[in-house]
């Protein structure tokens, strides 16, 4: 197997086991037996298991954030259809709330690389939101919202928090609209 498709296939089975169980309750042999890889490749392509960790908050990143563009542009980039997205997203089998939140909470103070992919992954969402609503203020406050219902969701397991979340936003859009 060369290294692209074994990097593909640990990321897939990281992303899927980490997602379900939490980074800590995974250890490199669960994520080495999920994807077929061996324990050699596994380790060419991810030394240390915060490299995994990493990368694996990197593509989810990246995944996510474009589901989100792709269905609000759809939308023809209302802010509202932020909340319509997250509803669904809330809605799908096994969801567990933000990969990214959930990962800063096991590790406390994470290692750099993976407090890094973290941060990104807020400061592009605060940042797309500030390109879909001109006010910065707003849009921090629409981050806000979006942070506060998938939180929320996580915890009482209604995916209503989307649209209480996106009721809210409307009255904030219409005041300062």
């Amino acid at each position: 197997m060369d290294p692209t498709e074994a990097t593909g296939r640990l990321l897939e089975a990281a992303e899927e086991l980490f997602y379900a169980h939490g980074v800590q309750a995974v250890g490199m042999d669960a994520v080495r037996a999920r994807s077929g890889v061996s324990l050699k490749r596994l380790y060419q392509c991810f030394p240390a298991k915060n490299d995994l960790v990493e990368a694996y908050l990197l593509r989810r990143d990246e995944r996510w954030r474009r589901s989100l563009r792709e269905f609000v542009h759809a939308r023809g980039d209302d802010p509202l259809a932020v909340f319509d997205w997250l509803h669904d997203w809330f809605r799908e089998p096994g969801f567990r709330g933000c990969a990214f939140v959930n990962s800063f909470g096991e590790f406390g103070e994470p290692a750099p690389g993976i407090a890094a992919a973290i941060r990104k992954h807020k400061d592009e969402l605060r940042a797309y939101l500030r390109g879909l609503v001109a006010d910065h203020t707003t849009a921090d406050q629409l981050f806000s919202l979006v942070e506060g219902a998938t939180v929320l969701a996580a915890i009482t397991g209604d995916p209503g928090e989307a649209s209480t979340a996106g009721a809210a936003a409307k009255v904030l859009l219409a005041a300062h609209g």
